[in-house]
């Protein structure tokens, strides 16, 4: 893997990985405008919790060495839920500002994911 591939993905991942901890963790302990927020794009105030325990999760997965299934997970989970918000303040019809951290948090987890390391993939079996 080239140097500037591998500046790159820690670039990205330590980006999304403090993104996700930090949304994860305000989550978690039902912060008000999480709470508001998911609830303003229609849905149910239990959900935060939900969310920020995947969230953390999905940090946890991504950082630690091994496990390369579960990172595609983690990989997923993010895409999943970043799509899904962009899709969901699209549909509300917020403006680019209430987009743009789900956008760019749905940005860093392709960039992260084309550019992680072989020993962070699934071995392809021939």
């Amino acid at each position: 893997m080239k140097k500037s591939s591998k500046i790159i993905y820690w670039i990205a991942t330590i980006w999304l990985a403090l993104g996700m901890l930090s949304g994860g963790i305000m989550q978690l302990i039902q912060y008000k405008d999480s709470v508001q927020g998911i609830m303003h794009l229609g849905y149910p105030a239990y959900f935060v919790s939900l969310l920020g325990v995947w969230k953390i999760l999905g940090v946890v997965a991504l950082l630690v060495p091994g496990f390369p299934v579960v990172k595609e997970w983690a990989y997923a989970g993010f895409f999943f839920a970043m799509s899904g918000a962009v899709i969901s303040h699209v549909i509300s019809g917020d403006g680019f500002a209430q987009i743009a951290p789900s956008l760019f948090a749905l940005i860093l987890t392709v960039i992260s994911w084309y550019f992680r390391p072989v020993s962070r993939r699934v071995p392809v079996v021939a």
